[in-house]
């Protein structure tokens, strides 16, 4: 599960005319056979007559598809200024985007997108100075839909394994090639899911997989990670299993080699939260994998080593996190180098040191220290925000770190990490100025008294008169922190009157265990809860008003939105529920979707579990003679992670059930899966798409410049 926000904007936007639409009450929606199928849970019958559309190979469900594909594309063209917003976005899109540099060997790399370019560009400078394209992704495809998934090199840098994602899929292929000549020196590595290469000095390197599904390969389950160790010169059918199958059957593993090569760290999990770790000690022959946390219940991993010294950050005994120690030859003694703090705590290592990045209140601060644990300083940061990066190889005394908000565009700072001294390395030439914005942290009450953070974004000068639109956007799930970040797109929509709003529910991260646990299986609902209380206070407070507000989310923030819009339709105008996982009894059935039951529980473990799950699944409270908002469901054809069935069946329960005039819309993205990798044409289409239905559903009729 991955979160991205997106969000309403075009450039050059003045709103003008803003009284309600008068709505067709039928939308003549395309027809959506009903099947008599019945499914019991615990004595109870439960009817799916769209279980049909999770069929995603059978032609009446591709038939289905196209009709709705032109439902929704029928009814967008009808809106004036469409096109107009997209090729205003096309305009604010363009400019130089430029990441943080790394090196590998004698070069430096680094990626930067021209500005429209399908896919960024993997560049690269040697000793002399001179630069040239390592990698085009805009080469792997006619229409940039193949992306570039995963870069990893070996240690001397002359040897590199590319992944690439065609279409969005999970499923990725590994390319290797010969990195000083830039010539593919082995065969392809296919059907390889939810892994990177891992390399061990020239010989090969690791990578995990399943078994390719003997359904559908976009919507079968996946539940047995194996990890390979591919040899170069070698054929893939040959690949040495390391571990993983019916002696060793994990849902998720992946093995890495230490920086010094000589370890080989092993974790695995059953589910999206909670991890086993296992190392090997590569210098003594014959070793096998030593445990050093057995069972699901705490989340460690590995960070660094020092001779016979390894370093993991845990959350055992520390709900907001700790670094640790200890030796390979007595892996249960555990002693602490950085202790937990009141704040949540990541942790990334350059120039040999190590970099505590703490959160508190959904903003970042960062403390260096050396590896005994001594403070050796704050790091100045460039103001309130988010900052991340501060990692390089031991010996690389200049390191990159990113900072961001907001009201201010991502910014590389180069570090000096002897001493601490930063200068900006890459700013980004974005039309906006900060100066204009105000980004305003609050604290409003939910509804069992808990206090939930918002940061509201908006243009200095906003009038609290109920009649700004606004975006209320969350995620609220796998302990994934939303924490402040510029998007050009966001910036246009407040330069322009909009408002944007992010409140910091439970079930993510930002205050540690405790809160990501307050938000899973039987406490759900305080997810939604807090969600709607954020809408609720924008509205008392006058920043809005029903009318002009739109609920947003992508993917566990899609249940988000599903969720609130069929528990209160009343909250909110216009409702976006993004790659959504919207049947709760079933998800769990398809691709690594049982991974997700520490957050979710499944309809299988308990009656109790099963009634709760029912009681807030989307596709299940889709009730007859409710007016739900004007409704845009985002999915792709190729999501392989929420699979788009969640998607059908939800858009089929609401069109056929929907009692007034407000749009029910199934926006399909040809070529894409759950949001990674997709190209700038699809991204600014999905944009402009939803600026569009979001404005003309709030009444207005115009764009004025």
């Amino acid at each position: 599960m991955n979160v991205k926000t997106f969000a309403l904007g075009a450039a050059g936007i003045m709103l003008a005319s803003c009284a309600p639409q008068k709505m067709t009450k039928n939308l003549n929606y395309p027809e959506t056979k009903k099947i008599d199928h019945v499914d019991e849970y615990f004595g109870t019958k439960v009817q799916d007559s769209y279980r049909w559309l999770e069929d995603d190979r059978a032609e009446n469900t591709k038939d289905w598809v196209q009709k709705e594909v032109a439902f929704t594309n029928d009814y967008l063209a009808k809106i004036p200024f469409r096109e107009e917003i997209r090729a205003q976005l096309n305009d604010i899109w363009n400019y130089e985007k430029i990441g943080a540099p790394f090196k590998e060997g004698d070069f430096t790399y680094f990626y930067k997108n021209d500005g429209l370019q399908a896919q960024s560009v993997l560049y690269r400078t040697d000793k002399e100075g001179k630069t040239e394209v390592f990698l085009d992704p805009n080469k792997f495809s006619e229409k940039g839909t193949t992306s570039l998934a995963g870069v990893s090199f070996n240690k001397k840098g002359n040897l590199v394994a590319y992944s690439i994602s065609e279409g969005g899929s999970d499923w990725n292929k590994i390319i290797i090639m010969n990195a000083i000549t830039k010539k593919i020196i082995d065969e392809t590595i296919i059907d390889v899911k939810f892994s990177g290469a891992s390399w061990l000095g020239d010989q090969g390197f690791f990578y995990s997989s399943y078994d390719k599904p003997k359904g559908s390969e976009l919507s079968a389950k996946t539940d047995t990670h194996k990890v390979y160790f591919h040899q170069l010169g070698t054929k893939q059918s040959n690949d040495q299993l390391v571990i993983g199958g019916e002696n060793f059957k994990r849902r998720y593993m992946g093995v890495g080699v230490s920086d010094d090569e000589r370890y080989q760290i092993l974790s695995a999990s059953e589910a999206t939260n909670g991890n086993e770790l296992y190392i090997k000690d590569l210098k003594k022959s014959k070793s096998d994998f030593i445990p050093v946390q057995k069972g699901y219940e705490f989340n460690t991993n590995f960070v660094d080593s020092k001779d016979d010294v390894i370093y993991a950050l845990t959350d055992k005994d520390a709900p907001n996190k700790r670094l640790v120690r200890f030796n390979i030859n007595q892996p249960d003694i555990w002693t602490d180098v950085i202790p937990q703090t009141e704040n949540v705590l990541s942790i990334s290592t350059g120039g040999g040191y190590l970099f505590a990045r703490y959160m508190k209140d959904a903003v970042t601060s960062v403390k260096q220290f050396d590896y005994n644990g001594k403070l050796i300083r704050t790091i100045d940061l460039p103001g309130i925000g988010t900052a991340g990066g501060f990692s390089g190889k031991e010996k690389e005394k200049d390191l990159y770190f990113s900072f961001t908000n907001y009201i201010t565009p991502g910014t590389i700072y180069k570090l000096h990490a002897d001493t601490g001294k930063s200068e900006v390395y890459q700013k980004p030439k974005v039309k906006f100025n900060p100066e204009d914005f105000v980004s305003e942290q609050i604290f409003y009450t939910s509804k069992d008294g808990t206090k939930i953070p918002m940061m509201i974004n908006y243009k200095k000068g906003l009038k609290l008169n109920g009649k700004n639109p606004t975006i209320l956007y969350s995620y609220g799930g796998f302990n994934i922190s939303l924490q402040p970040a510029f998007s050009v797109v966001n910036a246009i929509w407040m330069q322009n009157g909009g408002i944007y709003a992010v409140p910091n529910i439970r079930g993510g991260g930002e205050y540690g265990k405790k809160w990501h646990d307050a938000g899973t299986k039987m406490q759900k609902k305080n997810v939604f809860d807090d969600f709607i209380a954020a809408g609720e206070y924008l509205q008392n407070k006058g920043y809005t008003s029903k009318q002009f507000m739109a609920l947003s989310g992508r993917s566990n923030g899609g249940l988000l939105v599903g969720a609130t819009m069929t528990m209160r339709p009343d909250l909110a105008k216009v409702a976006f529920p993004g790659v959504g996982v919207l049947d709760m009894l079933r998800y769990n059935k398809f691709t690594a979707g049982a991974g997700w039951s520490y957050d979710y529980g499944t309809a299988e473990d308990s009656k109790e579990m099963f009634d709760y799950l029912k009681s807030y699944s989307p596709v299940h409270q889709v009730k007859k003679g409710v007016c739900y908002p004007s409704t845009m469901i985002i999915t792709s054809d190729h999501d392989d992670r929420v699979v788009p069935a969640h998607s059908f069946k939800f858009g089929a329960e609401l069109q056929e059930k929907q009692s007034c005039g407000n749009p029910i819309l199934v926006r399909i993205e040809s070529n894409a899966g759950h949001g990674a990798g997709r190209s700038t044409e699809q991204v600014i289409g999905e944009n402009a798409d939803i600026l569009s239905f979001g404005l003309y559903e709030m009444g207005f009729k115009t764009l004025k410049k």
